[in-house]
């Protein structure tokens, strides 16, 4: 009798029927449901319960991408992950990057707009905002080449960590694989903390401040995205720790350092565009920037 669990001949991975697509996409909208009743002061239920109706899906969604991640981790042990299904992940992960690409295109999109416009007479609201310039009269920037530039630093340094991890990880040197890994989550964690020190003392606020909201939103989602691929990272390590990774299989690590080095891109743009161009001729603060 022929064995029903036998590998079929081909390069194609025909997947188990997976309860995570369905389980993710509640979660995520009782996490939106909650998260808008909590930012709205809406009551649920008769009760103000949007903390915890947003809590609860964000475990559900959090629950689901653990789960999600592991099976795919099992499928890459198991041998499933043949040729053609790496090209496919590949193409997902580079779509995934694609469209974060976007979300940044629309924080600098809000920037540029108010920033070279800040007159624009078709909108006349935005003089009452920007006082008809850039950045808008009264407010104090963060010094571009203090903090920011020190930040800059440990980025480009922790893309020349992972470039390292990644060559090794070519020549099966697990130990320079972790020595290096080792390294760039510290980067990260160190950009992080640097970050957080530089928004405590910001001589402006996310609210009632036109150039406070596209500061903040672009740099927090870069934050954001800084804090995720440090967490990816951290994984990678302990994989590579336990001997999960080989010179031929290695794609969790690859895209991990494909998003590392897309977050490193993006902030020099946002270095550039906001902190040195969009501080030029006004005043900087002296123990933040």
């Amino acid at each position: 009798m022929a064995d029903g669990h036998a590998k079929p001949n081909h390069d194609y991975h025909i997947l188990p029927l997976s309860p995570w697509p369905l389980l993710g996409s509640f979660s995520a909208f009782v996490m939106a449901i909650g998260g808008i009743a909590w930012m709205k002061h809406m009551p649920m239920l008769g009760a103000p319960i949007g903390p915890y109706v947003f809590g609860a899906g964000l475990l559900g969604v959090l629950y689901t991408m653990l789960s999600w991640w592991g099976d795919v981790i099992r499928e890459s042990k198991q041998g499933d992950h043949t040729r053609v299904v790496q090209i496919s992940l590949r193409y997902g992960m580079i779509l995934f990057i694609a469209s974060e690409v976007m979300f940044f295109v629309a924080w600098f999109w809000a920037y540029f707009d108010v920033s070279l416009f800040p007159g624009f007479s078709l909108q006349y609201l935005r003089t009452d905002f920007t006082g008809g310039h850039w950045p808008p009269k009264g407010v104090s920037t963060i010094d571009a080449f203090h903090l920011p530039l020190f930040n800059t630093l440990i980025l480009l340094t922790s893309g020349t960590t992972i470039t390292w991890a990644h060559h090794a990880m070519l020549l099966n040197d697990r130990r320079s694989v972790t020595f290096a890994l080792i390294l760039t989550v510290l980067l990260g964690l160190l950009f992080t903390s640097v970050q957080v020190f530089e928004y405590s003392d910001a001589p402006f606020a996310f609210k009632n401040s036109i150039y406070g909201s596209t500061f903040f939103m672009a740099t927090g989602f870069h934050g954001f995205h800084v804090v995720i691929g440090t967490i990816f990272l951290a994984i990678c390590l302990v994989r590579a720790s336990n001997g999960q990774y080989t010179s031929r299989r290695h794609l969790g690590f690859e895209f991990a350092a494909w998003y590392w080095h897309f977050v490193d891109v993006v902030w020099l743009f946002l270095f550039v565009a906001i902190y040195v161009w969009g501080s030029w001729g006004v005043a900087t603060t002296g123990a933040a920037g």
